[in-house]
């Protein structure tokens, strides 16, 4: 068979993600009408620039969901005639072609670029929430309280800021610090604080109200306590949830990120405690916890989310970083970092191996941040 034009490869490309272009129409179609209902999410589709943003992250998020449906090939099958083939190259047996072609290994270019997105989608957002959660935890009462308490944790900030983000991801990811305790005593700390979070989240409003309060802690101390131990790998019944390498790179996201947020919680809640909302609170009676987690944390949720948008694309490069040092997931990962490692070799000669990842990654990051700008927008307008 002759390979396919690059128009036939485009409307091929067009096909395979059917799936994601119904669900961005359904999904834009229901926001777009209750809109008004969706608070900050709602007004986002005031902003063309957030609305592109969306889409962008939007389509990476359904394909992550959707990758086996969408890719034509397993991502770790090889056929050697089809080594470094161009994009179009018919695989014989199948009758399928190769959209973006071969790699070095024979492996189809287009269905590891899209099984790689679930690698991020993985890792990125779910890494970036546990940071904000540890961020939040800790930033709120050193804002509150300050004093020599918010010395102490503001050091140990400090302290881990003072090194160069990459650097300290690569020692963190090393196999040498893999086989030590390091990396479970890290997650055993750091996934932890989340529970508690929800822990004092919900005490602090329903504390009054103890026939409520139960209802509420019961699934969060069951499931928090069940997810817990299945995170560090300490009881897992039914499986391991993440391999060492995975773990160790979570962990590393988490520590990394925990200490920003954390001094942006505790500036926002150092300028939030001082507004009159905070004063009624007081005179009403209300407990210092109830005050951090329902009237100071509900107004700096804008920059947050704005912030969190942004985190999550610079974690996607990180995670892009390590992959392309050989540090990712695993050796036979499709994550998109290892992928443009692996084609990068052989870049003047077979191109089309290393740019589709590439591509992947920026338009990812950058939807991510037009959504944050039009985040920042919005928000803006309370």
């Amino acid at each position: 068979m002759e390979p396919l034009t690059s128009f036939e490869i485009f409307l091929g490309v067009l096909a395979r993600f059917t799936p994601v272009w119904i669900g961005m129409a359904l999904i834009f179609a229901l926001s777009i009408s209750f809109k008004k209902r969706l608070s900050l999410y709602g007004r986002l589709f005031d902003s063309p620039i957030g609305m592109v943003g969306l889409a962008l992250v939007l389509f990476w998020v359904l394909t992550a969901l959707m990758a086996n449906q969408i890719a034509l090939f397993d991502p770790l099958d090889q056929f050697r005639a089809l080594k470094n083939k161009p994009p179009g190259t018919f695989e014989v047996e199948s009758g399928l072609a190769y959209l973006f072609g071969g790699d070095n290994l024979g492996r189809d270019v287009f269905s590891r670029m899209v099984h790689g997105s679930q690698t991020v989608m993985a890792i990125a957002p779910v890494a970036t929430l546990f940071a904000f959660m540890v961020g939040i935890t800790l930033g709120l009462p050193a804002g509150y309280y300050g004093g020599a308490f918010d010395t102490f944790l503001s050091f140990l900030a400090n302290l881990v800021l003072a090194f160069p983000v990459i650097l300290l991801f690569y020692l963190l990811v090393t196999p040498e610090i893999r086989q030590t305790a390091i990396p479970t005593s890290m997650a055993a700390v750091l996934f932890l604080i989340p529970i508690l979070f929800f822990l004092v989240f919900i005490y602090s409003r329903y504390r009054t109200r103890p026939e409520v309060l139960w209802l509420y802690l019961a699934p969060v101390i069951l499931i928090g306590g069940f997810a817990y131990l299945h995170l560090i790998n300490v009881w897992t019944p039914t499986g391991k949830w993440m391999d060492a390498n995975t773990l160790n790179i979570f962990v590393s996201v988490v520590f990394v990120n925990s200490p920003t947020v954390f001094r942006i919680v505790r500036g926002l809640t150092m300028d939030i405690k001082t507004r009159d909302y905070v004063a009624a609170a007081q005179t009403r009676g209300e407990g210092p916890w109830y005050i951090m987690m329902w009237e100071i944390l509900p107004n700096a949720r804008g920059p947050l989310i704005v912030d969190a948008c942004l985190r999550i694309g610079y974690t996607t490069i990180l995670l892009g970083t390590l992959g392309f040092f050989g540090l990712g997931v695993s050796p036979e990962s499709s994550d998109w970092g290892m992928t443009i490692n692996e084609g990068r070799k052989l870049l003047r000669l077979f191109p089309h191996a290393a740019l589709p990842p590439a591509v992947a990654i920026m338009t990812l990051v950058l939807g991510l941040n037009l959504l944050a700008d039009g985040l920042r927008e919005q928000s803006l307008k309370d």
